[in-house]
């Protein structure tokens, strides 16, 4: 039988990603792709690191997700540019796609994925 700690997997405190900012995460042990939580208004949403065109890590410097203004999540790869609020593409080749959403939790201030999160 396993526990609700073990079929989840911590990403950090609220209060490490910036706000408004955003912070990556490596993939999961045995997963393929990493996450990023993305912090605004004191909302947090976590998203796949993958963008929908051709499937490359958003950023181009560790935690750079977001345009200069920080109202934007940018693919560094050919500038699609994402809605904070829903991931949705509204410039670039990806245009209607979305980022995939990370269903989580905060928990005493700590955002909390499943485990499994990202393959």
């Amino acid at each position: 039988m396993t526990t609700d700690t073990e079929e989840k997997r911590v990403l950090c405190r609220v209060a490490d990603i910036p706000d408004p900012g955003a912070k990556g995460f490596p993939s999961a042990p045995g997963g393929f792709y990493g996450l990023f939580a993305v912090r605004k208004a004191g909302v947090v949403r976590v998203y796949v690191n993958s963008c929908p065109h051709i499937g490359v890590p958003l950023e181009p410097l560790p935690d750079r997700f977001l345009d200069t203004r920080k109202a934007l999540i940018v693919c560094s790869a050919h500038g699609a540019r994402f809605k904070i609020e829903d991931g949705h593409c509204v410039t670039g080749p990806c245009l209607g796609q979305s980022l995939e959403i990370v269903p989580h939790q905060e928990v005493d201030g700590v955002v909390v994925v499943a485990r499994d999160a990202g393959k």
